[in-house]
C-alpha cells in the first residue's frame, strides 16, 4: 500500500508543470457489492460454479477508502491516477455450500486505474459537478481456505483488468481545500490462483457513496 501511494505521488510530481492545477483527494464511504458467479478448480481436483453473495462491511477494520490524484490540464479536463481499497466478503451459506471456510478480498479488493476527469466549474454557485472514468488492474488480497484439501491462500495477486466510473460534486472550503461527495462504480474481472493448484474466477462489481477532502495546489 505504501509503495502504491509513493508511486502515485512520483507520477504526479513528474508530470506536473508549474502552471497546472493539481488535486489530491482522499475519501471513504459506504461500499457494497452485488452477487456474482464464482467458478474454478478445487485444489486437489474437481471444479465448482455457483452464484455468490458478497458483503462490503465498509466500516469494519480494515475500512473502505480511496485516494486520487488529478492533474487538471485545463479548467475542465484532467487526468490522473486512483487507488481504491474496497472489500468483499463471501456470505457464509454460499461459501460453505461450495466447501470453503473462507473466501474474501478484504485487505482489500484493490483497484488501481488511470483516469480521465471532466468538471463544470461554478455550475451552481460554488458547487462544481464532475464525472470521470478509468481503466486499470485489480490487485486484491486473496484470502481463501478450502479445508478438504488443506489449501490456504493468503496474499496479494494481480487478478485482471478493472474499470471505474465516477460522478460527484465538490465545494470549496478555501483556496486550497474542498469537500466532495460522489457515486462510484468499479468493475473487475478476476482470476486468482489458489494454493495447491486450484483457481477462482469471478467478476466483482462495487457501488459506493463516497465523501472526502481534496487538497489543491
Amino acid at each position: 500500500m505504501t509503495r502504491l501511494i509513493l508511486t502515485v505521488a512520483a507520477v504526479l510530481g513528474f508530470v506536473s508543470p508549474a502552471s497546472a492545477e493539481m488535486e489530491f483527494s482522499f475519501y471513504t464511504g459506504w461500499q457494497t457489492a452485488p452477487h456474482s458467479r464464482v467458478s474454478g478448480d478445487y485444489p486437489g481436483g474437481g471444479s465448482y460454479n455457483a452464484l455468490m453473495g458478497w458483503d462490503g462491511k465498509s466500516f469494519e477494520n480494515p475500512p473502505y477508502y480511496g485516494i486520487r490524484g488529478t492533474w487538471w490540464r485545463t479548467e475542465r479536463l484532467g487526468f490522473g491516477v486512483e487507488f481504491t481499497h474496497a472489500k468483499v466478503y463471501a456470505r457464509d451459506a454460499e461459501k460453505t455450500a461450495l466447501g470453503f471456510s473462507d473466501m474474501e478480498f478484504t485487505d482489500g479488493h484493490n483497484v488501481l486505474t488511470v483516469n480521465a476527469m471532466y468538471r463544470w466549474p461554478d455550475q451552481w454557485g460554488n458547487i462544481t459537478p464532475y464525472v470521470g472514468g478509468g481503466l486499470g488492474v485489480a490487485i486484491p488480497h486473496v484470502d481463501v481456505i478450502h479445508p478438504a484439501s488443506g489449501s490456504t491462500t493468503f496474499g496479494y495477486q494481480v487478478t485482471g483488468p478493472a474499470a471505474r466510473l465516477t460522478a460527484g460534486m465538490s465545494y470549496p472550503l478555501s483556496d486550497r481545500f474542498s469537500i466532495f461527495g460522489e457515486y462510484q462504480f468499479t468493475y473487475s474481472n478476476n482470476e486468482a490462483e489458489l494454493d495447491g493448484g486450484g483457481s477462482l474466477k469471478t467478476e466483482i462489481k462495487t457501488n459506493a457513496l463516497n465523501f472526502g477532502l481534496s487538497l489543491n495546489f
